[in-house]
């Protein structure tokens, strides 16, 4: 009778001992951080080109980001990463050009071609944002991060004026057109219904756990589409989203 007792006393031990390493093990597998984080970019071309002469202001705007990552680890170093991130991809810039091409409205009239002068220029974005990326572990507090994304748009808005300058209708010798530096005078423009609703890019990035679960985050993003459709030439380059994001992270287990 006390070889039974003493049976299942070792069996009870075994079970309650193996039941919290065996959740260990597993929780050391799965790992889930919530983040937030603000990025610094724009849409811009790969290159200045030679008809932009100047940039004159580049304001910040509340590019914010929130999200949630999950990881499950693939080894002793390296994971699989699969995030939903809510992003705002904003820009405010002013510009000086010499024979840009452009379309603008003025006096209801739609006018095509060469433009030198002041432009400025508004873009909107907010999107959901899908990445799907490789991690290593460089260390317990260092995780460097790198793989493709899908943003989806809820809200896309690509506008701005031209002023202080001409147009030269269609080409560098046709009719010109003088635009003043009070609104107006302006000629505007709004090219939000040609932009994607969705873009694809590339991301890296690196997670520092400075504290517990509290951890520092640095991204870049590279979009390899333009922010507008292949087939809209209005805009002779084609405009890339650059953004670089600083960020806090929380590491749940």
């Amino acid at each position: 009778m006390k070889l039974k007792y003493l049976l299942l006393l070792l069996i009870g031990q075994t079970l309650f001992t193996s039941h919290p390493a065996a959740a260990q093990k597993d929780n050391q597998k799965l790992q889930l951080k919530a983040r937030v984080g603000y990025s610094i970019g724009g849409t811009a071309p790969l290159g200045m080109p030679a008809t932009i002469r100047s940039i004159e202001s580049f304001r910040l705007t509340p590019n914010f980001l929130v999200g949630v990552d999950g990881m499950y680890r693939l080894s002793e170093k390296f994971g699989l990463q699969a995030a939903l991130h809510y992003e705002i991809k904003d820009m405010n810039t002013e510009v000086t050009t010499k024979g840009y091409h452009m379309k603008v409205m003025m006096d209801e009239d739609e006018l095509e071609g060469l433009y030198t002068g002041h432009v400025s220029q508004t873009v909107r974005q907010r999107m959901i944002t899908i990445p799907v990326q490789l991690t290593y572990e460089l260390g317990k507090s260092l995780e460097l991060k790198a793989g493709p994304y899908l943003s989806l748009l809820l809200c896309k808005e690509f506008y701005g004026y031209a002023s202080d300058g001409y147009l030269r209708k269609d080409d560098p010798t046709g009719v010109k057109v003088v635009m003043g530096n009070r609104e107006g005078e302006w000629a505007t423009y709004d090219f939000s219904d040609d932009m994607r609703s969705c873009q694809m890019g590339v991301a890296v990035g690196i997670d520092w756990a400075f504290y517990r679960r509290l951890g520092l985050s640095a991204d870049l993003s590279w979009g390899l589409t333009g922010i507008h459709r292949g087939d809209f030439k209005t805009v002779e380059q084609t405009l890339f989203p650059i953004y670089g994001t600083i960020g806090f992270f929380y590491r749940f287990y």
